[in-house]
């Protein structure tokens, strides 16, 4: 496997886009090599979320640390004192597996592995049919206070100006067709 040229498949969206469940999705299907990368963060486990499988969770003072010794690819702080990163070595072990990376990851961070991989990477911006309509999926989710609710959907305007940088745009309003135009993108990508 010593020439195998792994590829990177970004997909970022504003929280709530659907972004997570079209990974799910694309991961399920075998003939498309792909593994996914696992985020590391400095927030706290969500529901029944593992650490090693969802995010490596760590502290605020690892993640520091982490920044310092280089050892991230990209990272970010999406709200105060909230880390989101993607450790090299993520991407090194799935590479040496003989697969094609998959990220589900917020939208600088995926502009972030762009700008550093731009001919090994296909950039997907997943977006909601609007922001009402974002609003209702993170409130059904019934994981966050209204609060932050709010905060992800003020950060959602913002987000979703950035997809003009992004390679291609799914519109998610029927989530079948969502999944059949990014199975299309990625097996077209890496074929």
């Amino acid at each position: 496997m010593s020439d195998f040229k792994g590829k990177l498949i970004v997909f970022s969206a504003p929280s709530g886009s659907g972004k997570t469940t079209i990974v799910r999705h694309l991961l399920a299907q075998q003939e498309l090599n792909l593994d996914f990368s696992i985020s590391a963060t400095s927030r706290e486990p969500r529901g029944h979320e593992i650490h090693g499988e969802d995010y490596y969770f760590m502290s605020l003072k690892e993640f520091k640390q982490h920044i310092k010794n280089d050892d991230f690819l990209e990272w970010e702080e999406v709200y105060r004192d909230n880390f989101y990163g993607t450790l090299k070595a993520e991407v090194e072990r799935i590479w040496a597996k003989g697969k094609h990376v998959v990220f589900d990851i917020d939208v600088v961070g995926g502009l972030d592995i762009k700008q550093i991989y731009p001919d090994r990477t296909l950039a997907v911006f997943v977006k909601p049919p609007s922001i009402e309509e974002l609003k209702i999926r993170l409130k059904k989710r019934k994981t966050e206070t209204d609060d932050k609710i709010n905060m992800r959907v003020a950060k959602a305007s913002i987000e979703m100006a950035t997809a003009p940088q992004f390679d291609y745009t799914i519109i998610n309003e029927v989530l079948d067709d969502a999944l059949d135009e990014a199975y299309q993108l990625v097996y077209n990508y890496i074929n």
